[in-house]
């Protein structure tokens, strides 16, 4: 029986399964027992599972599965995770660190005990209110977050026509001059809402500096009250040098049964 070991963390509310892959170990090709893994009540449960991997021109490699199956090129809050993890694991041995992303390269530093701070992909992409932040957000302005129903109007945009065929996450943003928001999104591949998006963080701050007249950092509350700091640079067309700070935690550390599984209810 494989004995799959494993922690779990959480980055501002968005909770991540992370495993050190620098083994080859890790069945990355059995997607129902990693559906399996992220669901709730009969498995772990994770808006992530995060591999760590040998990379030949990083300092690691990071993969990132959505809890369908799907894998994903980036995840902010998940980057900011993956670096205390591999910090602890011993895939590097300072605070500073880059690491390879199907987004590109990725530069973190750690902080504090409590904080990351990771260098973003420079947004590209830009349409009306929506950008490629790592990955597609569609960013919608609203003047109540508790009155939107984000599991049904979030749906809706990432199904939408407009998206096809791969959809895009949907970020309902209240915000507040000169530098700060208020956030909740609705996430594909988890699709449903997450208890925070380190990408969307990214994108409600760059689509409120470039349209919406806002001023770097922008500080970004999530739905469960913790608080982003995205920064950068804007010269009037372009947005760079993008970097996304916010804490993370450690919760548990465990041993998965990978044959016991419950995939499609076996």
């Amino acid at each position: 029986m494989k004995k799959i070991a494993f922690v779990k963390m959480h980055g501002a509310g968005n909770d991540f399964i992370m495993i050190d892959n620098r083994n080859g170990q890790f069945p990355d090709y059995d997607y129902r027992r990693i559906v399996a893994m992220g669901t709730r009540r009969s498995g772990v449960g994770c808006e992530g599972i995060i591999l760590v991997q040998n990379s030949e021109i990083a300092d690691f490699k990071m993969r990132f599965f959505n809890p369908d199956g799907s894998e994903a090129e980036m995840c902010g809050n998940g980057a900011r995770c993956v670096a205390a993890f591999a910090r602890e694991i011993g895939a590097v041995k300072g605070d500073s660190m880059r690491f390879e992303t199907i987004a590109g390269i990725v530069s973190a530093e750690i902080v504090s005990d409590r904080l990351v701070k990771v260098g973003m992909p420079e947004p590209k992409n830009f349409g009306e209110d929506f950008v490629v932040a790592g990955v597609p957000h569609k960013i919608v302005e609203v003047e109540n977050l508790s009155k939107v129903d984000v599991e049904r109007e979030g749906r809706k945009i990432r199904m939408s026509e407009e998206f096809a065929p791969n959809g895009t996450n949907v970020d309902f943003v209240v915000y507040k001059h000169p530098n700060k928001a208020v956030m909740r999104t609705y996430e594909r591949g988890v699709e449903a809402e997450t208890g925070a998006c380190g990408t969307g963080a990214v994108a409600t701050a760059v689509i409120g500096v470039k349209d919406y007249g806002l001023e770097f950092p922008v500080t970004v509350k999530t739905v469960k009250g913790y608080e982003l700091v995205v920064d950068g640079a804007f010269d009037g067309e372009s947005v760079t040098g993008v970097s996304l700070t916010g804490p993370f935690k450690k919760v548990f550390e465990g041993v998965l049964d990978w044959d016991e599984l419950d995939a499609d209810g076996e």
